[in-house]
């Protein structure tokens, strides 16, 4: 499937994009109608005052009947205070529908991630979707609630003052608006060229976002590899590509208002030309031809304003289509309709099987073909091997992380597509090889296992895995604050929350994968202490490397390319002497080797 920023949208303004996005301003249905309101009393306000002016100089000045003067400027007066009164009460409610939208993408955005399946992840870039729930949800929330104001206000001010210009001369109308279809030509050449840059624009942003997060990510590993440089060198090429197409997109966009403004004068001067003509041989009024000078002079003002919103949309066009895109996302794994809720289907005990299970991750690169293995409730399964061997693919699969290609796999005898994914991830306790914490304290990390547990549950948790007596050593205890990732812990402390905090859902099964590998050998035997009590009555699966790690499994499965080449106890193994027993013998010596030279 192709990367997301590899996609290829329309060509031109789509305005099924925008139909799917105005959905989230539904929470402001009145405000919204209320601002177009506004926005059409002003725009009728401000059409209206050319030909105001044309007819005081018709009755009012020529005439010289100037005791009507000052009812007209109180008038005018009248309307240039109402006129602000809207214009405030406008702008405050675009602010808040602009926020609002913006929370809303942004929210209904975060809640389809929680959806979606890990293929989704490992397919799309952090960059990718930093830059979709930052920079373009803001530009979307931005130009929908100011564009609509923009739009609502410039098309009825043309298309009222177009309608009085008609009204008020049928034939110097015409003349007038007579540029009208070269700019509607105009608008749309330019619409199909600014598109295209604009879109080539954001996708080279999401690169950009992309390489950020992996130069924080990985600033250590830069530095130790001498990196800053290349990487210098690398953001500097996407930088650059993006600054040559903004700078071609803005000179384009910037010769765009000219030709407004050029066609706009064009205009002014046949209302001129033809209007002085009418005045010098008595078929039109001096307040007509004022009006009209006025009317052409202020009729260009919305088609300019019209012409920056729809540079902006061309820019947000490209942000809404890639927002619209993660939004019309579907999770790979969906649960089959009709099933109950997860907690109307019994416990889990703990008999897994996987019956001719196939998986590939890529169409033909086959990972698993007619896969097999039954697990006894409560059983320790150790699964080693090299890597590339499938470990981690069969515990990803038995978690429903993905689901099998072909075959099945049954919990209790029962295939779990037949199941909600609630009902097995809430029985479900999974540590990775480098543990994660959130923003917070000890106490709150702990807590993720099962929100409703109570303070005491929480500490008997991290007593468990002998977490307890490093986090009241530590300054604030459970209310220490952990830091961004936990950056503030070792990763030891960090694996010893992290296993508390699977300890504290009571799962049903365990999967712990390389959970000791990157920890000191102190707080490995911790670990491995607490298994013992931990794994006890739950189904487990191990993946090591550390063979000297699972000896105590009930079974342990050699795999190679996704077969198993052996199964059975460490004792029955070592007593064969092939596979399993020469692996173990060699890595046993090597780590014999590296403990006397560290010594």
């Amino acid at each position: 499937m192709p990367q997301p920023d590899d996609r290829e949208f329309g060509k031109r303004f789509d305005p099924a994009t925008w139909r799917v996005l105005l959905r989230f301003t539904a929470e402001n249905k009145g405000p919204l109608a209320v601002m177009i309101l506004l926005m059409l009393l002003v725009a009728g306000l401000e059409a209206l005052q050319p030909f105001m002016t044309g007819w005081v100089i018709d009755h009012v000045v020529i005439p010289d009947r100037l005791e009507r003067l000052p009812a007209f400027m109180a008038l005018f007066l009248g309307m240039a205070a109402a006129l602000g009164g809207m214009i405030w009460w406008f702008i405050d409610i675009a602010g808040k529908i602009e926020m609002q939208m913006v929370y809303s993408i942004r929210r209904a955005c975060f809640e389809k991630l929680q959806e979606l399946s890990f293929a989704y992840f490992d397919r799309t870039s952090n960059g990718w979707i930093l830059a979709r729930l930052t920079s373009d949800t803001q530009k979307i929330g931005s130009i929908v609630a100011w564009g609509i104001v923009d739009i609502a206000w410039g098309f009825t001010m043309m298309s009222a003052m177009a309608l009085l210009m008609l009204i008020t001369n049928l034939k110097l109308a015409l003349v007038t608006l007579a540029v009208i279809p070269p700019l509607l030509w105009l608008s749309l050449v330019f619409q199909r060229r600014i598109l295209g840059l604009f879109r080539h624009v954001r996708k080279t942003n999401s690169k950009i976002t992309a390489s950020f997060n992996e130069g924080i990510m990985g600033a250590r590993t830069s530095k130790t590899l001498v990196r800053e440089e290349a990487n210098l060198k690398e953001f500097g090429g996407l930088t650059g590509s993006m600054r040559r197409v903004s700078v071609r997109a803005a000179s384009l966009s910037s010769l765009y208002l000219p030709a407004v403004i050029f066609l706009g004068s064009i205009g002014t001067a046949l209302a001129l030309w033809r209007g002085g003509s009418g005045v010098i041989t008595g078929g039109i009024s001096y307040g007509v031809l004022v009006s009209f000078l006025f009317a052409t002079g202020r009729f260009f003002d919305p088609v300019m304003e019209l012409s920056r919103v729809f540079a902006e949309f061309q820019y947000a066009q490209a942000s809404a289509e890639r927002v619209v895109s993660l939004l019309n996302e579907e999770p790979e794994i969906r649960d089959r309709p009709g099933l109950q809720a997860a907690e109307s289907y019994a416990k889990i005990r703990g008999e897994v099987s996987f019956r001719n299970v196939s998986f590939r991750y890529v169409e033909n690169q086959p990972v698993l073909e007619e896969f097999n293995l039954s697990i006894r409730p409560g059983e320790t399964v150790a699964l080693v091997g090299e890597t590339g061997s499938g470990k981690s693919t069969i515990v990803n699969l038995l978690c429903r992380f993905y689901e099998p290609t072909s075959g099945e796999i049954l919990i209790d005898g029962v295939d779990y597509r037949e199941r909600p994914q609630g009902w097995l991830h809430g029985q479900l306790g999974y540590v990775l090889q480098t543990p994660y914490l959130f923003s917070g304290t000890i106490y709150d990390n702990i807590l993720y296992g099962r929100p409703d547990a109570r303070r005491d549950e929480v500490i008997a948790a991290a007593r468990t895995v002998a977490a307890d007596e490093f986090i009241r050593a530590i300054e604030g205890g459970y209310e220490a604050d952990v830091g961004p990732g936990g950056n503030k812990l070792s990763t030891g402390q960090k694996q010893l929350i992290s296993f508390a905090r699977a300890v504290l859902a009571d799962p049903r099964l365990f999967v712990l994968d390389e959970a000791t590998s990157s920890v000191d050998t102190e707080t490995e035997a911790l670990i491995q202490k607490a298994l013992t009590t931990v794994l006890t009555g739950r189904t487990s699966f191990l993946i090591a490397h550390r063979l000297s790690t699972v000896r105590q499994a009930d079974m342990i499965i050699l795999l190679d390319k996704g077969r198993i080449v052996e199964s059975g106890t460490h004792d029955e193994l070592m007593l064969r002497g092939q596979a399993y027993a020469e692996l173990y013998t060699s890595q046993f010596s090597r780590e014999a080797e590296e403990e006397l030279l560290r010594s």
